[in-house]
């Protein structure tokens, strides 16, 4: 057993005759290795991207409701009418009357479907 392990600290297993096995074991093994770790770097590089987006979506998301309110806020009767006051104009004391349109070929048109 304690040649084994000196045979194994030597390195006596890469210049035997049989070493040709042995090497390409070892560069088959690096290589696994190598696309680990590549592997491992491009999943790390994915995930700080996600992380990245996901707070620019967050971001972007209360700058939307922040402007949303801004607009409600704006739309609102009471701000319009303020903004109209400075350039003195004063709402309506009659209120609104709907016109309604009727062209004479539609009443025409139904006339004569239903006789």
């Amino acid at each position: 057993m304690k040649s084994g392990v000196f045979s194994i600290l030597k390195a006596r297993f890469l210049i035997n005759d049989d070493a040709v096995k042995n090497w390409r074991f070892i560069v088959f093994i690096i290589l696994l290795a190598i696309l680990m770790i590549a592997n491992t770097q491009r999943y790390e590089q994915k995930v700080f991207e996600i992380a990245k987006l996901n707070n620019e979506v967050k971001e972007l998301r209360s700058e939307f409701v922040d402007r949303r309110s801004e607009l409600m806020k704006l739309k609102m009767e009471s701000t319009i009418s303020d903004k109209m006051l400075e350039k003195q104009i004063f709402p309506s004391t009659v209120p609104p009357v709907k016109i309604e349109v009727k062209k004479e070929e539609e009443k025409n048109f139904f006339k004569r479907i239903w006789q």
